[in-house]
């Protein structure tokens, strides 16, 4: 597939130290394109919550990867994502690339801002991510060796972040992605217990899956003082988004690289070789 000519304009990745983002940047730089780093601690820097700071970012710059954090489902993700838009029109942005969630409506009206906007467009619309347990939410779980969580036994196509990014990466620059919708799962649909069991192979410990009533999680959740937005978050996710809606496998990781997805086994076995648990080993 012909790579697109970005005549070595940079590439914005919104997110671009995230876990999803500074995968993409290590990628891009791989191959000695031009990149810039969307981010706070970023030079020039980039804040969701500061709209001054996006005219700098955006000067220049040929394609867009848009990764909101925490998530599009998260009241004010739309107007965020329509001025951000709008600016990367007036600065001649020709392509956008968006992280999508899968079964999110929020995220979906996000997607519908990004295909309305006359400029080129990608979707990769994702399901959970594997790494939730070694780089996310669920990994002090896991190296504490009880995943608590009230998952039941709903399951999820897990995707590994790897694959997000080849998909992103396609995306931002290669030609036969403009247009396309991409919904990437993992090649398996697994429960929150299967997850435990894979996990605890790959380690080599016990890793046990405890279902917790939904309202104990968030109240202990809260206590914990975690942000509200993220408490918020989670709490729509497991009682909104984990309804078996996504209960169900995609060929988006397939149709956009020509390869199957990769197996959440694999995932935690490179996990646990990186040593992503080893303070609890």
């Amino acid at each position: 597939m012909q790579t697109v000519s970005t005549s070595n304009k940079p590439i914005l990745v919104l997110g671009g130290t995230g876990n999803s983002g500074r995968r993409i940047v290590e990628r891009l730089r791989t191959r000695g394109l031009s990149v810039r780093v969307g981010s706070r601690s970023a030079n020039p820097p980039f804040d969701w919550a500061r709209e001054d700071t996006w005219d700098d970012a955006l000067t220049g710059v040929s394609s867009i990867y848009i990764s909101y954090a925490p998530d599009l489902a998260i009241p004010g993700a739309k107007d965020a994502i329509a001025a951000l838009v709008w600016r990367a029109k007036l600065h001649g942005v020709k392509r956008l690339v968006l992280l999508s969630g899968r079964g999110e409506a929020e995220a979906q009206a996000c997607e519908k801002i990004v295909q309305d906007s006359g400029l080129e467009w990608t979707i990769v619309r994702a399901s959970w991510f594997a790494q939730n347990f070694s780089e996310g939410a669920f990994a002090d779980m896991v190296a504490s060796g009880t995943i608590a969580l009230p998952g039941g036994e709903t399951p999820e196509p897990f995707v590994d972040l790897d694959d997000v990014a080849d998909v992103a990466l396609a995306a931002l620059v290669k030609g036969g992605h403009a247009g396309e919708v991409y919904e990437v799962t993992g090649p398996r649909l697994m429960t929150f217990r299967e997850v435990a069991r894979d996990l605890a192979h790959a380690i080599g410990r016990p890793i046990d899956y405890v279902d917790v009533p939904h309202d104990a999680f968030i109240g202990q959740l809260a206590d914990s003082g975690a942000p509200e937005e993220i408490v918020w978050l989670l709490g729509y996710l497991f009682s909104t988004v984990l309804d078996r809606r996504n209960a169900s496998l995609a060929d988006g990781v397939e149709r956009a690289l020509g390869r199957p997805p990769r197996d959440f086994a694999h995932y935690a076995r490179n996990a646990a070789r990186a040593g992503a648990w080893e303070i609890a080993a």
